[in-house]
């Protein structure tokens, strides 16, 4: 064998031409997106919750608060505690049911020669349950949307300026923060129905006055951490000024955070609202939210379980969309979790 060989280049001689793979270039919110996609859970929560948004903003031309409150007071008894009927030979959903007095199921429509179907049934005074639902629905998401938007607001200011300042202006605001942390939610709400009546107002001020201390330690932690950075230091040195710095800098390297607080807050303070609601510290009647209509049906409960179910659950699906929004936000803005 020869001490030299000489080899020759065997295929495509023109580099230009030969394959290259390269990753393509993405933003940082195509990538977010780009994991977000691969969490199904996550996505299937924010077409549905998107679903729910335009129903709720398309349904107030259509139900008002008024046309969930109206019923018939002439013939009360006829309309009253109706089972869904949808029309069809659903079970559960056909309009059947039992009337007091006996245990068998009969056509409860027919029985009181009613000729129109209510999707979702009627209430115990016979207005239609549908209509309280869609309307207490879009109630609960004003309230926990206003509710959130307030602490967002408040809750990034406070944490920017106490992690921005540090020293004793940080140490003051966080004694503040575990004193107000300390006080106990009930305690609010009850010294703001006595101020202010109770109502939708009294509600958002107290969810929001109880809600934006987590966003507040969120945000101061991670101000604690990017005011170190290189950049923050560059735009200090180029004479940036502390707000400017925190609107350009600061705010959009912590919306991740951001983010994900809010999906985990709105679905807190619509909860939060069904339970003082159920308890009379909320929304109060005719007003329908699902914490008002979850009250309202508890006495029915062995008889019209219907009632308490929808609203029930409606809430219960809507809280776990934003839950497992808010789990998969969270991942997918986790810079660890790079792009396969």
């Amino acid at each position: 064998m020869e001490a030299s060989q000489e080899f020759t280049l065997v295929g495509i001689k023109n580099e230009a031409a030969t394959e290259k793979i390269n990753k393509p270039t993405l933003t940082f919110w195509q990538s977010v997106w780009h994991r977000l996609k691969k969490n199904k859970l996550a996505v299937v929560s924010l077409y549905f919750l998107a679903a729910v948004a335009i129903f709720a903003l398309a349904s107030t031309a259509v139900v008002s608060q008024s046309d969930a409150n109206q019923f018939n007071t002439n013939a009360g008894a006829k309309y009253k505690s109706l089972p869904p009927k949808s029309g069809l030979p659903i079970p559960l959903w056909d309009g059947k049911g039992t009337v007091l007095g006996s245990a068998d199921k009969v056509d409860v429509y027919e029985k009181n020669d009613v000729k129109q179907n209510f999707l979702f049934g009627t209430d115990n005074l016979g207005r239609s349950l549908g209509k309280r639902v869609t309307v207490g629905l879009r109630i609960s998401l004003f309230v926990a949307l206003a509710a959130t938007a307030i602490d967002l607001v408040f809750g990034v200011s406070y944490g920017l300026i106490s992690g921005w300042f540090g020293g004793w202006v940080d140490t003051l605001m966080q004694r503040i923060i575990e004193v107000i942390s300390a006080i106990p939610t009930l305690v609010v709400v009850t010294l703001l129905a006595m101020l202010f009546g109770s109502g939708i107002g009294s509600i958002i001020l107290a969810i929001a006055l109880t809600n934006w201390v987590s966003m507040a330690r969120q945000v101061r932690n991670q101000t604690l951490t990017l005011k170190e950075r290189d950049f923050v230091l560059a735009a200090k040195t180029l004479g940036g000024s502390g707000p400017k710095i925190a609107v350009k800098h600061l705010v959009p390297n912590m919306a991740g955070t951001i983010i994900v607080q809010v999906m985990m807050t709105i679905p807190s303070a619509i909860m939060f609202e069904a339970v003082l609601s159920a308890i009379n510290l909320g929304v109060k009647a005719p007003t329908a939210s699902l914490g008002t209509l979850i009250a309202d049906s508890q006495s029915m409960l062995q008889y019209y379980p219907y009632q308490i179910l929808i609203p029930a659950t409606i809430l219960v699906l809507v809280s776990l969309a934003f839950i497992l929004l808010g789990d998969g936000l969270r991942d997918a803005f986790d810079p660890k979790m790079l792009d396969e």
